[in-house]
């Protein structure tokens, strides 16, 4: 087969199928078939078509990003992450504001499960910082945390990098910020990502592809300009087109 013609740019993008069902979810992923992207599975979509849909893109050939933001006790967090790792997924997620022991619990959970079958790799394991729907007003005032949104996330990071994390999620305009606070190769992982022109919908902080790349950002998450588009691989190519002039193989 021949190899996807901007690979490593491709790798690094992640698309969300936020659907509420796994036809039209299997829809999109048959029409994205042949381009090595990451593929996003949420809260929605996880709760209607379950692990078995996790398989299904596994078996695809698909890395998948399993999004359900943990945020619990540090034990209960302990058992999702166990089960998340057996189930294959090559990246997954908690929320940092769960605190150390949750993180570190996470860790641990995860650790296990590898221990127990050596025949799984080893997911990325990410922190959420800040949705990217969240201003600062919001942060402040509704969440009650003083302060900047970029302070805040960097915090966030560096306990997320103390705690033996991977990376952590947080908007394209903290990627620096982040990188300077806990190196080059902590991961960070950015939805708010729109092209040039998109509808923003419910994001507050965003940045075009090439721009997000441009700032070091390592992984892009991508749902509506892909999804709700006419021509969903025409706009993922475009997209994959732009970050690769950013891209080094």
């Amino acid at each position: 087969m021949t190899e996807y013609v901007h690979t490593a740019a491709a790798q690094r993008l992640i698309v969300a199928l936020d659907y509420p069902n796994v036809e039209q979810a299997r829809h999109l992923i048959d029409t994205l078939q042949g381009i090595p992207c990451y593929i996003k599975v949420g809260m929605q979509l996880f709760y209607a078509a379950g692990p078995e849909f996790v398989r299904e893109l596994k078996e695809k050939g698909y890395s998948v990003f399993l999004d359900l933001k943990m945020h619990d006790i540090p034990n209960t967090v302990k058992g999702g992450a166990h089960s998340i790792t057996r189930l294959g997924v090559d990246m997954f997620n908690v929320h940092a504001a769960g605190g150390r022991e949750m993180m570190k619990a996470a860790v641990a959970g995860m650790e296990q499960a590898l221990s127990e079958d050596k025949a799984l790799t080893r997911p990325l394991l990410i922190a959420v910082t800040q949705l990217t729907s969240t201003s600062q007003q919001t942060m402040n005032e509704d969440i009650g945390i003083p302060g900047s949104v970029e302070d805040t996330v960097v915090r966030y990071a560096r306990l997320a990098y103390e705690c033996g994390l991977d990376g952590v999620v947080s908007s394209p305009l903290e990627g620096p910020a982040i990188k300077a606070a806990c190196g080059s190769s902590f991961v960070t992982v950015t939805p708010g990502v729109r092209p040039a022109g998109a509808e923003v919908a419910d994001q507050t902080r965003i940045m075009t592809p090439g721009r997000a790349i441009a700032a070091g950002n390592d992984y892009l998450v991508v749902g509506r300009p892909i999804t709700a588009a006419i021509d969903p691989r025409k706009a993922a190519e475009q997209i994959i087109e732009e970050m690769n002039q950013y891209v080094n193989d």
